[in-house]
């Protein structure tokens, strides 16, 4: 088995210590850090993506895949150089207004930087006004709003109706998602798109993208 074939099936089991080791032997021994990304720590989630959708894999097992992947990303990343990095790729995401949930928000988190998105974190009881703000300042292509109850869900809405008036609708892509949340309900509130787990998040967000 190649470094890169142990690397992947490490991420896989969500053998987060053994990750950081090799990860960080593979980067000492002078291995280009793309390719450890690319044909390693990235595999190792490709392998997790259709276990989960099958029923394979559950939630528990996936965030230490996801928080296993984290360990050898934190090596590699600062290694690479800024065209390396895809600058298009930044999301905003955070749970809404009044919700104070973010063990789902928090695995979106974690899937979507497996994938390569610079993503940013907002947690929770975030504001309309705070969304706008980082979209304005980190110039973000795509927003997730998370929120886990019927109360809250709402607050979707009015955070949608502020990006639009302060006329960057245009520029991104807005996702929802959390439990109350439906495709019916992103239709009605003029989502871009209705994202049922962490997975389908992460294929929206790429095939929005591209």
């Amino acid at each position: 088995m190649s470094d890169f074939d142990q690397l992947a099936d490490y991420v896989f089991k969500g053998n987060a210590a053994a990750v950081k080791d090799l990860t960080r032997k593979m980067v000492d021994a002078g291995g280009n850090p793309m390719e450890i990304i690319s044909k390693g720590l990235l595999v190792g989630m490709d392998i997790v993506t259709p276990k989960f959708k099958a029923g394979d894999m559950y939630v528990p097992e996936v965030m230490m895949s996801a928080r296993a992947l984290a360990e050898g990303m934190n090596i590699v990343k600062p290694l690479l150089t800024g065209a390396e990095i895809a600058v298009n790729k930044t999301i905003i995401i955070g749970t809404v207004s009044g919700d104070l949930h973010d063990i789902g928000k928090n695995l979106v988190v974690l899937i979507m930087e497996s994938g390569g998105f610079n993503v940013i974190d907002l947690g929770v009881d975030v504001s309309p006004e705070k969304f706008v703000a980082a979209i304005k300042e980190h110039n973000a292509k795509i927003v997730g709003l998370s929120a886990l109850l019927t109360t809250t869900m709402l607050n979707m809405k009015a955070t949608i109706e502020l990006i639009t008036e302060e006329g960057l609708r245009d520029s991104v892509k807005i996702l929802v998602g959390g439990a109350p949340v439906s495709q019916s309900f992103a239709n009605e509130i003029g989502a871009d798109g209705y994202c049922a787990d962490a997975m389908s998040a992460k294929e929206m967000a790429s095939t929005l993208l591209n």
